[in-house]
């Protein structure tokens, strides 16, 4: 007959690891940093403040390191709804994937166009060639997206739906950023910062008219 065990052998949650020194995952500080992501976007943080969090986020070990990241921007009961905050259906950060989206155009060109997923990530290289991005039927990963790159005798183009704010933090050599028909950034709605250098190039940010998400 097995005999059994006696209570105060088996494990409880006590004894075992505290939840604040679990070890974090990946996917934990993806979601962390996507709570951070919609906090700059709907100016509850700022860009240093955002960026700053970021790199915490990026080099936190265990839960404890990140719990402190969000306390002052997570709801812990049920938050009153609130006019004109609510999430643009643009943005579906279920799935995203944390890797950048790499366009490369080298005399030669990348496209997006239609119904795709924009990435929070975007690294663009384009010489002698360019890039052409239509977002204005895509669906956003993340509420601020990031695209970084160096266009020498090349460019790109993107096209974007109403309401959404764009951050030009370009360096222009001999070349340029031309942000037209944009319009008021909208609540809520997907923010998107573009960096780098246009060498002999330039880039181009276009507003049209809100389609239909089919």
């Amino acid at each position: 007959m097995t005999t059994p065990q006696p209570e105060s052998q088996v494990p409880t949650p006590q004894q075992g690891v505290q939840p604040g020194a679990l070890r974090a995952s990946d996917a934990d500080r993806d979601q962390v940093a996507n709570v951070l992501s919609t906090a700059y976007a709907e100016g509850r943080l700022t860009r240093e403040e955002h960026d700053e969090r970021l790199s915490q986020v990026m080099a936190a070990r265990t839960f404890e390191e990140l719990i402190p990241l969000t306390q002052d921007l997570v709801f812990t009961g049920a938050p009153a709804p609130a006019v004109g905050q609510q999430q643009d259906n643009r943005i579906d950060t279920s799935g995203a994937d944390p890797t950048p989206d790499r366009m490369v155009a080298v005399f030669g060109g990348t496209t997006r166009k239609g119904r795709w997923r924009v990435r929070r990530r975007i690294e663009a290289y384009a010489l002698f060639g360019g890039q052409d991005l239509d977002m204005r039927e895509a669906v956003f990963e993340s509420p601020v997206t990031e695209i970084s790159g160096f266009w020498c005798f090349g460019g790109m183009e993107v096209k974007v739906p109403e309401g959404v704010e764009v951050q030009d933090q370009t360096m222009g050599i001999f070349g340029g950023t031309d942000i037209s028909k944009v319009g008021d950034p909208a609540p809520g709605a997907p923010v998107l910062i573009i960096k780098g250098v246009a060498l002999f190039g330039g880039v181009s940010v276009k507003g049209g008219a809100k389609r239909t998400n089919r």
